[in-house]
């Protein structure tokens, strides 16, 4: 029986209904921050710490050993996850930016105890997928997509420090430490709701990519397992770790690449020459690695098969 983790599924529950709630200001408050509705923010990382704390609960039930020490992480991936959007509503609410704010005590102060929020997310969020991994899951493909998952999620996570620093002409006197831009100031064209940069390299794209492998790549499995009731090919287990194994590899080259785009100065949009040949060839590796998992094993020997071995050597024995 699963024992889902409270604290999770109460960060959960909140965060969803203050997504809801937050929908409201979003539509009908036309101000805007750094270039996006003001009101953007909040519910975007309302919405993913809703996502987020659930897929810890879910993955944290899945121990077959209770660990004090990973509820413990879990609960402190709830407070911290929770404390973080709260402090970003706040901000919202006085029109002031929340991340790299350093324009007056209360923002720097602000931001100084979101980056330890973040911290203790992290170490949190190491702790809890150590507390998973010592457990095997219901089979391999299973237990690997969450293996790789985690890993990914986690280096998704740690990207967020690539965002933190003083970026060239910034200083404390100027108010702004730290960007999530590359080679623009904050606040220029995005995508919309997403705000992405159109116009330099986004880091926020490979934070968002790396952080959701969690979310993704467990349902690779799942939805193989479901797959396979109609096509007999995605029967054996091989076939679907080796699945599951392609892409989680693929996930994480993407993850990579998303990164490296941003850091290189390059909107996510519009990609270059060695961008798009770098994408090419993860495409043919992922190609190449669900080809090489769909190839035939080798053959069983059914009962059938077993009986006429059986038989062939006894009549070998009696001849002789």
């Amino acid at each position: 029986m699963l024992r889902w983790h409270r604290p999770l599924m109460l960060s959960s529950g909140l965060m969803a209904l203050l997504a809801v709630a937050l929908l409201v200001p979003f539509v009908v408050d036309e101000r805007t921050l750094d270039g996006m509705p003001l009101w953007a923010k909040p519910l975007k990382f309302a919405v993913s710490v809703a996502v987020y704390s659930f897929t810890w609960a879910w993955l944290l039930s899945l121990q077959r050993r209770d660990r004090r020490w990973g509820r413990w992480a879990g609960t402190v991936l709830a407070v911290a996850g929770v404390a973080e959007v709260a402090v970003i509503v706040f901000q919202a609410a006085r029109g002031h930016r929340s991340h790299f704010n350093a324009s007056s005590p209360l923002d720097a102060a602000l931001f100084g105890a979101m980056g330890l929020m973040i911290i203790a997310l992290m170490l949190a969020n190491i702790v809890a997928a150590v507390a998973v991994l010592l457990d095997r899951q219901a089979d391999r493909p299973t237990t690997w997509a969450v293996r790789l998952g985690l890993v990914i999620s986690t280096l998704g996570l740690a990207g967020g420090g690539l965002m933190l620093g003083p970026r060239p002409g910034q200083s404390l006197a100027g108010g702004i430490i730290g960007a999530h831009t590359v080679g623009l100031p904050d606040g220029g064209p995005g995508l919309p709701l997403l705000g992405w940069s159109t116009a330099g390299g986004d880091l926020r794209v490979g934070h968002f990519v790396g952080m959701h492998a969690l979310q993704l790549l467990p349902l690779v499995p799942l939805a193989l397992a479901a797959l396979s009731r109609r096509m007999p090919v995605l029967a054996p287990e091989r076939v679907r770790l080796g699945l599951t194994l392609t892409a989680g590899g693929g996930y994480a080259a993407v993850f990579a690449l998303t990164v490296w785009q941003a850091l290189r100065g390059q909107p996510l949009i519009q990609p270059d020459a060695v961008t798009l040949a770098a994408a090419a060839a993860v495409l043919v590796a992922v190609l190449a690695g669900a080809a090489l998992s769909l190839r035939p094993g080798p053959r069983r020997a059914d009962a059938g098969d077993v009986t006429k071995i059986t038989a062939s050597a006894a009549t070998a024995g009696a001849v002789r």
